[in-house]
């Protein structure tokens, strides 16, 4: 497959969706960059996995070590002053009387991609990578396609360039994201995602569970536990 020569943004937090979106970028694009943001969340230990995991896939895959270019991690510590959540504060999660789990942090994807096509015009790349998905997920309004469709108009828009914002987990389950990985990667990738991700949102690293790491019993813990005993079951 010939790969595209526009260049990639990855929004890469150091989870696993967000992982699988950056092996999927660098099967397709010849130059990927990665971007994270240090927001004051509560599971700061994800920043931490960020470099563990491009160092590790760089070690795995010399191909796509040679499409892996810069990294980026941004201070957006004002996002997690302002906002009063589970994911910002010792804070129970929980659901809210709106119909939104108290782990939503207002705007925050907006924020993350306003930001991303920034550094992405700065940096001349026109495509924008993120893990938002509407098939397993908590709820979150802007993880839905339409929000993220209107937003890769307006920054389009906005910026005078075209902007493009893809998103290769929108209508997969978790079960079928630990798929992808190994069709992308092999059973070697997906040891590297049990191993170094991080998903849980109480930031717990102690526990080693067969899905990988964390407190075992949040709303991310519990996600990815299920999606990968049904990948598993599944075969």
């Amino acid at each position: 497959m010939s790969l595209d020569p526009r260049g990639a943004l990855v929004l890469f937090s150091g989870g696993q969706d967000s992982t699988a979106c950056l092996v999927w970028a660098l099967e397709r694009y010849a130059h990927v960059e990665t971007i994270g943001f240090d927001y004051g969340q509560r599971h700061a230990v994800e920043l931490e996995c960020r470099p563990r995991v491009r160092e590790a896939l760089a070690r795995a895959f010399p191909l796509w070590a040679g499409r892996l270019a810069n990294d980026h991690l941004l201070d957006l510590g004002l996002l997690g002053q302002i906002s009063d959540t589970a994911l910002t504060s010792a804070r129970a999660i929980e659901m809210q009387a709106n119909g939104l789990p108290s782990s939503f942090v207002p705007g925050r994807n907006l924020l993350f991609l306003g930001f991303a096509a920034t550094v992405a015009y700065r940096r001349n790349l026109s495509v924008l990578v993120g893990g938002m998905c509407e098939t397993d997920y908590s709820g979150y309004p802007d993880c839905r396609d339409n929000t993220l469709k209107a937003l890769q108009v307006a920054l389009s828009l906005g910026m005078a360039t075209p902007m493009t914002i893809e998103t290769p987990l929108m209508w997969l389950s978790k079960a079928q994201t630990w798929s992808l990985t190994r069709q992308l990667g092999g059973e070697a990738l997906n040891e590297l995602i049990l191993e170094h991700t991080h998903s849980c949102y109480l930031g717990d690293r102690c526990q080693r569970h067969a899905w990988g790491y964390g407190c075992g019993s949040c709303p991310a813990c519990e996600l990815r536990r299920r999606g990968y005993e049904d990948w598993r079951a599944g075969g």
